[in-house]
């Protein structure tokens, strides 16, 4: 049975994409949970509408993370941290850290978007890359510096 997925689908494929399923999984998994419709006539050029304004609805959001990104990269945060000898931190700066320095600043973030590779654990300066839409990455400086 032809089937047009309405959503990504990691074992059949993409939104939009038109994919020969089992009669059976169609009618009792795909159907039911609105992930797919049959690929008929009226469902075709219905879901090449939709399809259009789901691409018009991506690009307005695209240029509004562009704007965000412009504004990120404006600004840097700065988090205080305990040190003992030889500069060293208690501790260490983490996603969620930078994420309540930024909420201060007056934005907001979900600590899943900040790239971090791995925690800071060392006074400076950095670059944190943080994820403001699909592939809109805003580079931000964060100062680590004592307390």
């Amino acid at each position: 049975m032809k089937v047009i997925l309405r959503e990504d689908m990691s074992n059949l494929g993409s939104a939009g994409t038109i994919v020969n399923v089992a009669p059976g999984y169609a009618r009792n998994y795909l159907l039911p949970r609105n992930l797919a419709i049959p690929a008929t006539g009226n469902n075709l050029k219905e879901f090449e509408h939709e399809k259009r304004l789901m691409e018009t609805k991506r690009a307005k959001r695209l240029k509004e993370a562009e704007g965000v990104k412009a504004k990120l990269e404006k600004i840097s945060c700065s988090i205080a941290k305990k040190v003992g000898e030889n500069d060293k931190l208690f501790g260490s700066v983490t996603t969620q850290d930078i994420e309540k320095a930024f909420s201060n600043e007056g934005f907001t973030l979900d600590k899943r978007d900040i790239l971090l590779a791995e925690p800071i654990k060392a006074l400076g300066v950095y670059t944190v890359p943080i994820r403001v839409f699909e592939e809109v990455i805003a580079n931000t400086k964060v100062w680590v510096v004592k307390e």
